[in-house]
């Protein structure tokens, strides 16, 4: 287990949860912002991803867990992110349909910003939103951020604009 909240504990995603991943990206729903759901070989891509991200910086997307259940119910973590000329590192979340407004995303992402601020002593963390995604905006505000600029991402033949909300390490706990 990396981080635990009231509700929900977050862990390093495993190959076991390949269908659990399923139920997230291949719903269209889910992935509207991501222009549709993917294929079985899209979803290996993105656990493979998350797998080797563990590897080289040690974070990435980790399962999010129901604790009364033990069901995989999102995804919620840290990764590095190109924007713009650079990386930055960002909070990331998606979450199964069936459990969105429930407050879990924000448990979650509050708990990875603290993560990040307090295990890896980033100085700001981020998260980069389509701009039409309105759930994710309103998560990025509960969480403390702010729009800080916008950018054209080109992602699956299609030119997406995207806002990055950030939020910086209090100066108090600075080291």
């Amino acid at each position: 287990m990396i981080l635990e909240t009231e509700r929900l504990y977050l862990r390093k995603l495993e190959q076991l949860d390949f269908n659990a991943l399923c139920k997230i990206l291949q719903d269209e729903e889910v992935m509207y912002a991501y222009e549709g759901a993917f294929c079985d070989e899209e979803v290996q891509e993105w656990l493979d991803r998350q797998l080797a991200r563990y590897q080289k910086w040690g974070f990435g997307l980790w399962a999010v867990v129901l604790k009364e259940t033990g069901e995989m119910i999102g995804q919620c973590g840290l990764t590095m992110q190109p924007w713009k000329d650079k990386e930055v590192l960002e909070i990331g979340y998606l979450f199964q349909r069936e459990h969105w407004h429930k407050g879990y995303a924000i448990e979650a992402a509050k708990a990875c910003k603290q993560y990040a601020f307090e295990a890896l002593q980033a100085r700001e963390v981020c998260s980069i939103i389509r701009d039409t995604n309105i759930p994710s905006q309103n998560v990025a505000l509960k969480n403390g951020m702010i729009k800080a600029d916008s950018w054209i991402k080109h992602y699956r033949g299609v030119d997406m604009p995207h806002d990055r909300y950030v939020v910086q390490r209090p100066a108090s706990s600075l080291k």
